[in-house]
């Protein structure tokens, strides 16, 4: 196969024939394109014959799980991923239809080295990409991913024989049944379960059925289309679904899914929607008092109260705050062997012993449902109430395109890490740290905080702010931060604002 070439156009003979994949797909912990705008089928095939020669050259068992979500063009677009893996001599074990996590699980179900997940995650149609691993339960992080991007752009290809496809029944119900284990509710519970007509309609209602928990649906019909929202709970208007769903049911909570299942959201008994480091939080005290000592890593984007939390203390809980990203916090909570992991956009990882260490929507569906029966006097609004009082943006990400969000972020660092040095002060209070592990986190003294980073996945910035003290202060450090940003003409609106 030869390299990409960057004179392929649609609606070409070459289209249909030569390999078009635009540069900045390859992204830190995954890849992601607009389809066919910046991928088609021939580069989809570039794709697997660069990851199977990956796998040659690591000289890994040459066997690999498959699967896709539930989107109109998904399935082409793993067939083409597929001929490609074949090509290099890999055996293609394809599980079908899947959540992400069940992916995960498929390795270690199947016994095989490698994971290729085609889904877009909650990005709205028309966006395709692939989440790929190695070492169960880790995914591609920076180096991988470069490695395979220049293998691919450059038509760097292994060829091997041996190649061959199998189709795999049953992991759908090994999943399932792997999550559920011997549990069952012993108090009456009854959530909504929200999935936004995404690929967790297929697993969400019947899990929690399993469980003993009575269901309400909401939006549990397989459709592609998704006419109702897109399935992201980190976004406002699923949320606000939920809420309305919970406020009209009379439920105890409502637990919502993205579209390929790696994230959880929640909405309490009072129809309030909980930023999903408060549930981190949530589940970090439940699991502190079972887990004495433990460490929880939470990522750049999350509450302060990981480390300030009473309650956590009290149990000598470690705080350790890394880089935002799937692949980069899984990999974090296996180096330092930590409990769990918990990032502000949903992803939740959970290892040993209570899963396996990689982000499952659902294993967090099943962990808040046994700390509610481990909880029966309590409502999860109570729970929200306990933890110290905090005043926190939804996460904003303020438009900059792929190819100058990272040079504009270097920027921006600069002038904040400038601005703490020079001694200024930011929202009235002074700044007491700027950690660049990932961006710039300015902290104050009082610990609230205001954070700015590049988003991994889409074109854009990601902006996230926290107050100890108030609303009103909260407002302030995201006014000073945005006014630091908006020095840049390169970065335009906020998807959204508070």
């Amino acid at each position: 196969m030869t390299k990409p070439a960057a004179t392929v156009t649609q609606n070409s003979w070459s289209f249909l024939r030569d390999p078009m994949i635009t540069p900045t797909g390859f992204r830190e912990y995954d890849a992601r394109w607009k389809y066919p705008d910046e991928i088609n089928l021939p580069g989809m095939t570039a794709l697997g014959l660069g990851l199977g020669t990956q796998m040659q050259r690591r000289r890994l068992k040459p066997e690999i799980a498959v699967g896709n979500d539930y989107r109109d063009y998904s399935l082409a677009i793993k067939n083409a991923l597929m001929l490609g893996l074949m090509r290099a001599g890999i055996a293609v074990k394809d599980i079908g239809p899947a959540l992400s996590p069940m992916a995960y699980f498929s390795q270690f179900h199947l016994d095989v080295p490698a994971v290729a997940m085609v889904t877009a995650s909650h990005n709205p149609n028309g966006w395709t990409g692939v989440k790929m691993g190695f070492e169960r339960p880790l995914t591609h992080g920076p180096d991988e991913m470069a490695e395979l991007r220049d293998i691919v752009l450059n038509g760097d290809f292994d060829e091997h024989p041996g190649g061959s496809y199998e189709f795999v029944d049953g992991v759908r119900e090994a999943y399932l049944d792997d999550l559920v284990g011997d549990f069952r509710m012993t108090r009456p519970l009854k959530v909504v379960c929200a999935t936004g007509n995404g690929t967790a309609s297929a697993f969400a209602p019947e899990l929690f059925e399993r469980l003993g928990v009575e269901v309400v649906p909401s939006h549990n019909e397989l459709d592609y289309t998704f006419p109702n929202y897109n399935p992201n709970p980190e976004d406002m208007h699923m949320l606000h679904d939920m809420s309305d769903s919970v406020k009209a049911s009379g439920a105890d909570l409502a637990l919502g899914f993205d579209g390929d299942g790696d994230r959880c959201g929640v909405v309490d008994d009072e129809g309030e929607e909980i930023f999903a480091d408060k549930v981190g939080v949530i589940l970090a005290r439940d699991l502190a008092r079972l887990h004495p000592g433990a460490t929880f890593v939470a990522d750049v984007k999350s509450t302060g109260l990981f480390a300030s939390d009473p309650e956590l203390q009290k149990y000598d809980i470690k705080a350790d705050y890394w880089k935002t990203g799937h692949s980069h916090m899984k990999r974090r909570v296996k180096e330092i062997g930590a409990l769990a992991g918990f990032e502000k956009s949903g992803h939740y990882f959970m290892a040993e012993p209570i899963g396996r260490g990689y982000d499952c929507g659902l294993r967090v569906a099943v962990e808040i449902c046994k700390l509610m029966d481990r909880n029966p006097d309590k409502k999860m609004s109570d729970l929200r109430k306990a933890l110290p009082k905090t005043w926190s943006t939804p996460t904003m990400s303020p438009y900059c395109s792929d190819t100058e969000k990272y040079d504009v972020l270097d920027r921006l660092v600069a002038k904040l890490v400038a601005k703490a040095d020079a001694g200024e002060k930011l929202a009235g209070r002074a700044i007491k740290e700027v950690v660049t592990v990932n961006g710039a986190r300015v902290i104050l003294d009082n610990g609230s905080w205001g954070l700015v980073r590049a988003s991994s996945n889409t074109p854009n910035l990601v902006v996230v702010c926290e107050s100890s003290t108030s609303e009103q202060e909260m407002k302030d450090i995201f006014a000073e931060i945005d006014a630091v940003i908006r020095t840049e003409p390169a970065v335009g609106d906020y998807d959204q604002k508070i």
